[in-house]
C-alpha cells in the first residue's frame, strides 16, 4: 500500500469522510462529505497531510502561503513547519474595528503566494478569498488543495487564470474505498451517481 493509500484509509477511519445527505456551501445536496476540519484533533495525520502538500508545493515557486479559513488554517500551519515558508490567512469576516483588514499575517506587494485550501468543489469560494488580496497586490496563480470532488472548480479556476493542483480527486478516494471494503456497493454507487451528474 502506498502513503496515499494509506492516508486515505486513515482518514476514512478518523471520519474526515461521511456518507448521509449533506448540504454543500454551493447548495447541492451531497451522499457523501469530506470534512478534514477534525484534522485538529489528529495531529499524526495532520503532520501526513503536510507532507502530502509538501509534494506539490516543492515543485513550485512562491514566496508565502495563503490560507483559507478555517480548514486550511491548521494544515498551513503544519506545512510551513517543514518548508519554512511565511503565510497569511484570509478573515472570513472584515472587523469594523481594530485594523479592519480583510487578512492576518504580512506580505509586500509584487510577492508571489500559493492559495492553500483542503478541498475544491466549484472554485468561487477559492475567488472570494484571493480577490481582496489580488487586490492589494499580491500575485497568485497556483491553488493548491488535497481533495478535488470532480465538480467543475478546476476548469472554473482556469478560465479565470488560475492552476490547481490536487493530491487525490474523490473519485480516487471513493474507488478506493470500495476496493478495500470499507464501504458498501450502494454508498458507493450514490457517490459515483452523484459526481456524474454534478461535474
Amino acid at each position: 500500500m502506498t502513503q496515499k493509500e494509506k492516508i486515505m484509509i486513515e482518514l476514512f477511519d478518523i471520519g474526515a469522510i461521511k456518507f448521509g445527505s449533506f448540504k454543500l456551501k454551493s447548495g447541492i445536496i451531497s451522499p457523501v462529505y469530506i470534512d478534514l476540519r477534525i484534522l485538529v484533533s489528529y495531529p499524526k495525520n495532520l503532520k501526513k497531510i503536510a507532507k502530502c502538500y509538501l509534494e506539490i508545493l516543492e515543485k513550485l515557486t512562491f514566496d508565502r502561503m495563503v490560507a483559507v479559513p478555517y480548514t486550511a488554517i491548521p494544515i498551513t500551519a503544519s506545512i510551513s513547519f517543514y518548508n519554512n515558508k511565511p503565510w497569511i490567512y484570509t478573515r472570513k469576516e472584515i472587523k469594523d474595528y481594530g485594523t479592519k483588514k480583510a487578512f492576518e499575517g504580512e506580505f509586500k506587494k509584487g510577492e508571489k503566494a500559493v492559495l492553500i485550501d483542503d478541498m475544491i468543489t466549484t472554485g468561487a469560494s477559492k475567488i472570494e478569498s484571493l480577490m481582496p488580496l489580488v487586490n492589494q497586490g499580491l500575485r497568485v496563480e497556483d491553488i493548491v488543495v488535497l481533495f478535488d470532488r470532480e465538480q467543475g472548480g478546476k476548469e472554473f479556476l482556469k478560465n479565470k487564470g488560475f492552476r490547481l493542483y490536487s493530491l487525490f480527486t474523490l473519485r480516487q478516494w471513493l474507488d478506493f474505498l470500495f476496493k478495500k471494503r470499507k464501504i458498501n456497493e450502494k454508498i458507493y454507487k450514490e457517490s459515483i451517481n452523484f459526481l456524474k451528474n454534478n461535474s
